[in-house]
């Protein structure tokens, strides 16, 4: 069981198997995937970290494994459905306030062309409400490059070292952190 389970999270009951109506499609020491209740599409489900995490705006660098992992079951459980083609998919997140449960949930819908009308305007790809798989990484990092210039503004303030000296030597730091977990990054949507 999670060891930050909230009682009054839906989706930390579903993930600690105890809401008996969620239909799980796949579960492991660290995630799940279940059934939405009120699917947009064909296939729409939901993979959620059975530790509590509230939502894509709580993500940093360090949760990016994370993501890659939820998007991955995604994927798997669209595959054991018959669906191949990853490219009819659409994985991602809603932002904040454009919730319904604050606990960090990715929406695998499949295929993506077949959203219901009515419901389509919430899963379109890089507007203030749905972000997908890749641009919530790409969040990730861009949150910590300002991590570390306000970090680098701090030291310089409190070091003998010359401005121009800390910034180059942050800056390396950071683009060399970028490429690495950059390239990393095969998900797809």
């Amino acid at each position: 069981m999670a060891t930050n389970l909230h009682r009054n999270c839906i989706f930390c009951l579903i993930a600690n198997n105890q809401d008996e109506e969620a239909e799980i499609m796949k579960e492991n020491n660290e995630l799940v995937c279940f059934k939405d209740i009120d699917p947009a599409a064909p296939h729409h489900y939901l993979v959620v970290p059975k530790r509590h995490i509230y939502s894509c705006f709580s993500l940093h660098k360090g949760h990016i494994c994370l993501v890659e992992r939820m998007a991955e079951m995604g994927k798997a459980v669209l595959r054991e459905q018959g669906i191949t083609d990853m490219k009819v998919a659409r994985l991602g997140f809603h932002m904040p306030p454009y919730i319904s449960v604050g606990h960090l949930h990715l929406h695998v819908i499949a295929p993506a062309s077949q959203i219901s009308e009515y419901m389509g305007y919430k899963f379109i790809p890089g507007t203030e409400s749905f972000i997908t798989v890749n641009e919530s990484i790409n969040q990730s990092i861009k949150t910590q490059a300002i991590l570390i210039l306000y970090r680098f503004v701090e030291t310089c303030d409190n070091s003998g070292v010359s401005e121009k000296e800390m910034f180059v030597g942050v800056f390396l730091d950071y683009l060399y952190e970028k490429k690495t977990f950059c390239s990393s990054l095969t998900i797809g949507n």
